[in-house]
């Protein structure tokens, strides 16, 4: 009996031993990537170049320079009359005067700066979004400031002009970054996309 008790013992720490160190072993996963956010700065605190003497996260800074950027080529492309613009979707907001415009274009930016900066891995606490959800805000029955349902020809305009606005503030140059953000806006397209 001592001889079993002694064998099953030492079979039992040798086990016990192997599951330990392959429980250990997580070099075998793969590295967890970083979100969108981290990746474009993250939490790390600059100076706002919009706002003198504030301070604001790297990573929403990102956004809304690529938010503000879109939105340029959008009204360029709304005053350009060419075919196929954006104009109706934008038609109720644009009609809008005076400052009221001005401010009403700024509400746009923050809060699609706070949408895409929450839903990509934005602190809460800077960073939350409380507008409408995406078939209410872009349903013009839902949303006053909504001029018409967008086409999949409207949305993937609006996905280039995103692309061109990453472009030019430097987003688009990290590839795999650049790709995780298309895949985040494709995903949106089904709420958009009502027409």
């Amino acid at each position: 009996m001592k001889n079993f008790s002694k064998i099953t013992l030492s079979v039992l720490i040798a086990a016990s031993a192997t599951l330990t160190s392959c429980s250990n072993d997580d070099n075998d996963k793969p590295a967890e990537k970083e979100s969108i956010y981290v990746r474009l700065g993250g939490t790390t605190m600059v100076s706002d170049p919009d706002n003198s003497g504030q301070m604001i996260e790297k990573g929403r800074l990102s956004f809304r320079k690529v938010v503000n950027s879109t939105i340029g080529l959008i009204v360029a492309d709304i005053q350009s009359n060419a075919s196929g613009n954006l104009q109706a979707h934008f038609a109720p907001l644009l009609a809008e005067t005076g400052n009221t415009q001005a401010t009403n274009i700024a509400k746009l930016s923050d809060n699609l700066t706070d949408f895409f900066s929450f839903n990509t891995g934005g602190t809460n606490a800077v960073n939350t979004y409380s507008g409408l959800n995406m078939v209410a805000a872009h349903d013009p029955a839902k949303n006053p400031r909504m001029g018409t349902k967008a086409s999949n020809a409207d949305y993937t305009k609006f996905e280039g002009y995103v692309g061109a606005a990453a472009n030019a503030n430097g987003v688009a140059s990290n590839t795999e970054l650049y790709t995780d953000i298309v895949a985040v806006l494709e995903s949106l397209r089904t709420p958009i996309v009502q027409k």
